[in-house]
């Protein structure tokens, strides 16, 4: 019988779903960001605060749901 895989501590967790989090949220909202981007009054530096105001959207969620997440995830 093979060892399950150790528990992951809460930083990989933390990581991970940010990860996971970023990828969804950008396919999510794939033609919005698009718009943003071509916008006439776009610079290339908004790209860095698009990124930690998506990265803000992983607060809402607790280290047990992140956790569940990232755990659901790596079984698929």
């Amino acid at each position: 019988m093979t060892d399950p895989q150790p528990r992951k501590t809460d930083k990989e967790v933390s990581s991970e779903f940010t990860s996971y989090y970023l990828e969804r949220s950008t396919k999510e909202f794939a033609e919005d960001l698009d718009k943003v981007r071509t916008a006439d009054d776009f610079k290339n530096d908004a790209i860095s605060v698009l990124v930690d105001a998506l990265q803000q959207g992983t607060a809402m969620f607790s280290p047990e749901e992140q956790r569940r997440v990232v755990e659901t995830e790596v079984t698929k």
